[in-house]
């Protein structure tokens, strides 16, 4: 294990005790090791005395959890229907052949995760996608690449 359990234990003791204690654990545990390791899975149901599967389920349910670490940055492209219709399907496709992963997946140089987001709210500029948070609209394969490679030449940077 990469990560605390001390700190996961921690987590789980300040909230299971409340009321839908499920949520508030598993942001908790992302916030603070950036993803939630299938290993928290078993100690996060014991103590709420619930099943793994109640557990795994919430996990990959809500698009804000992760089970594997994270790129340095998270690039998300819309899938809203606004944005779908003015382009978000060949974006994506875009998207997940020029960094060589799927959503949810991360590229070799541990750079960018590609995460899916259903809707930026940026629907006059379709289609959209966000890095951190900065939201782009309009975004093209030629748009996109520039945003990618500046990201990548950014190293540095956070």
């Amino acid at each position: 294990m990469t990560y605390d359990t001390n700190r996961i234990e921690a987590i789980i003791d300040a909230h299971r005790h409340r009321p839908g204690a499920t949520l508030p654990i598993l942001h908790d545990i992302q916030e603070a090791v950036g993803y939630v390791p299938e290993e928290s899975i078993p100690i996060i149901a014991d103590a709420l005395n619930l099943s793994r599967a109640e557990i795994y389920g919430a996990v990959t349910y809500y698009s804000d959890f992760r089970m594997q670490p994270a790129g340095r940055h998270i690039v998300q492209v819309c899938r809203g229907e606004a944005c779908q219709a003015k382009g978000g399907c060949d974006l994506e496709e875009h998207a997940k052949r020029s960094l060589g992963v799927d959503f949810h997946e991360t590229t070799r140089d541990r750079e960018i995760t590609l995460e899916p987001v259903f809707c930026l709210g940026n629907c006059a500029c379709s289609p959209s996608m966000r890095v951190g948070d900065e939201i782009f609209g309009r975004v093209d394969e030629v748009t996109f690449d520039e945003v990618i490679r500046d990201l990548k030449s950014n190293r540095g940077a956070n």
